[in-house]
């Protein structure tokens, strides 16, 4: 593809993250004030780091990992531009960059039986539990470091 751009994300992309959040066909967002650009501010900035995907310039997909959590908080991908393995770089970028930041475990959740869970599952996580809310909880291992 060409036009296509990967970087760490900026506080200047939030509306095209969440023009992409919005536009997403699983996992919707049901109530947009649980998320709030003042929140993306704050993990981009304090708590983590963040990567978009553009293409022609425009936010296509997005990653955020909160390092304060040690929390995969976001992976959301445009659905025009899914499956063309750009929702897999956002993740490698996100987890490479975690762990060489000296994360050994990094953990996120999401629904039963959905494509994201496959595509974790695909990833290498391994699903440690299930979450109150009824999501999956996933976990993954840090392979450099030694855990006892």
């Amino acid at each position: 593809m060409s036009g296509i751009v990967f970087r760490r994300a900026t506080v200047g992309d939030i509306e095209g993250m969440f023009r992409v959040r919005m536009a997403v066909l699983e996992n919707q967002l049901s109530d947009p004030s649980r998320v709030t650009p003042a929140m993306c501010s704050k993990m981009l900035q304090e708590k983590g780091a963040g990567w978009v995907c553009e293409a022609e310039g425009e936010v296509v997909g997005f990653a955020i990992v909160d390092l304060s959590r040690s929390n995969i908080w976001a992976l959301f991908v445009d659905p025009l531009f899914e499956k063309k393995g750009t929702g897999r770089e956002l993740h490698d970028l996100m987890v490479t960059w975690s762990f060489d930041a000296g994360q050994s475990k990094l953990w996120l959740s999401t629904d039963p039986g959905t494509r994201a869970e496959a595509f974790y599952r695909k990833a290498g996580w391994v699903g440690t539990g299930i979450e109150q809310n009824g999501e999956i909880r996933f976990e993954l291992n840090n392979p450099d470091s030694t855990i006892y």
